[in-house]
């Protein structure tokens, strides 16, 4: 009984790692194809394109880790004419202090605070951004969350694909088919603990791969990173308005969804910003990584149960163990641990730049074990902590406790 349990096991880990070594071929392709479209981007002699002027929202809560340079570098952009609107949903919040101090250190840039009160759903951040729209001057828009760094191309990449957009529509009349949306890859910079740590490594080797992934498999994105949101007015109105979106949690998912499902394109940007991650904790990072998990299931149910197939050195080693650790077991583990490093170098280092991922990959193993119960406590639960209050999930909407 033993054995046969032993061998069922075995088989079951050799499965799923032959599965795992498909998904990381996907994954190097997804690599390689985005880099190659990087490469033409970056070679192409673009002709001088006049690019619209353009409004900047940022909904805050709080104070995040370089809140201050994070601001500055959307205030330094190399672009004509732009706009920065900041909005919170509590006059007493302290992030107002920080933009302040940007309103007075860049007295010729546009910039806004507006406090946003009024109460449209239980998502507080696509509440705030609603009314943030408001006061909004132009007709393109550009959203990012508040621990966001760019560069100073930022916005010429993420609203140039737009323009090129306009340009086809108003040749053809029709909107289908055009670029809708623009979103960004990003790189975590972490602090000095080990749960922020393992937080970036996840986003270099794990996450970023998974999009880069269903891009390659779905024809183009058809969802929003909360790093990046670019699009037209008239689209998102056309798509219901932020108030569509104001009891979801996956705001910047659902966005972009909404946006595609329209007939509109999205289109990830070469471009790579980066987010700066607090101090977690080990619990704290596996509360985050337990709420973005149950988010991802919400938003893309079929998808997530498909991870399963993905943790690539949990199965090879589940097969070495329950083989008594036989030669081909080995060889299998060998295959998948390359493989693994392979992605991991391939998006972290090469596609997303991040020169702080190589020494951490000595983590990879812990991230992955975590990765994997963290999946499956998934599925035990909807609750979900979110700013400091707690939620439930129910189809992707959030629902207060």
């Amino acid at each position: 009984m033993i054995h046969s349990i032993a061998r069922i096991l075995a088989l079951a880990g050799a499965a799923g790692s032959v599965a795992s070594l498909g998904y990381y071929l996907l994954c190097l392709w997804s690599a390689a194809a985005f880099l190659r479209r990087r490469g033409m981007a970056d070679e192409a002699a673009r002709p001088a394109v006049p690019l619209p002027p353009v409004s900047i929202l940022k909904p805050l809560k709080g104070v995040d880790p370089e809140m201050y340079e994070n601001f500055r570098s959307h205030c330094v952009q190399d672009y004509g004419e732009y706009e920065i609107i900041f909005g919170v949903s509590d006059r007493n919040d302290p992030a107002i202090t920080e933009v302040e101090r940007l309103q007075k250190d860049f007295p010729q840039r546009p910039i806004q605070l507006v406090v946003c009160e009024e109460n449209l759903g239980v998502n507080t951040k696509v509440s705030a951004l609603a009314q943030m729209l408001r006061r909004a001057r132009y007709d393109h828009l550009v959203v990012n969350d508040s621990d966001i760094r760019v560069t100073r191309g930022y916005l010429r990449s993420v609203i140039a694909p737009l323009v090129a957009g306009d340009r086809a529509i108003s040749e053809s009349s029709t909107r289908s088919g055009r670029v809708g949306l623009v979103t960004c890859l990003y790189r975590g910079v972490p602090s000095p603990t080990l749960g922020s740590r393992l937080e970036s490594l996840g986003i270099s080797t794990d996450f970023c791969a998974g999009v880069l992934a269903a891009q390659q498999l779905e024809g183009g994105i058809r969802f929003g990173l909360g790093s990046t949101l670019a699009f037209r007015r008239a689209d998102l109105q056309a798509a219901g308005g932020f108030e569509a979106f104001a009891d979801y949690l996956a705001d910047d998912y659902q966005l972009g969804h909404q946006l595609t499902a329209h007939g509109l394109q999205g289109k990830l940007s070469e471009t790579v910003v980066e987010t700066f991650l607090p101090p977690y904790t080990l619990r704290e990072f596996m509360r985050h990584q337990l709420r973005w998990a149950r988010t991802l299931r919400a938003s893309r149910p079929a998808g997530y149960a498909g991870l399963v197939l993905t943790f690539g050195l949990c199965w090879a080693l589940l097969a070495l163990l329950s083989s008594s650790a036989a030669p081909w077991a080995w060889g299998l583990l060998a295959a998948v641990a390359v493989a693994r490093v392979a992605v991991a170098v391939a998006v972290g280092r090469f596609v997303l730049q991040d020169r702080r991922m190589l020494p951490l990959l000595i983590l990879l193993p812990l991230r992955d074990v975590i990765a994997l119960f963290i999946w499956a406590a998934s599925f035990a639960g909807s609750k979900v902590q979110w700013r400091g209050d707690a939620f439930v999930l129910r189809n992707g909407k959030l629902a207060k406790l």
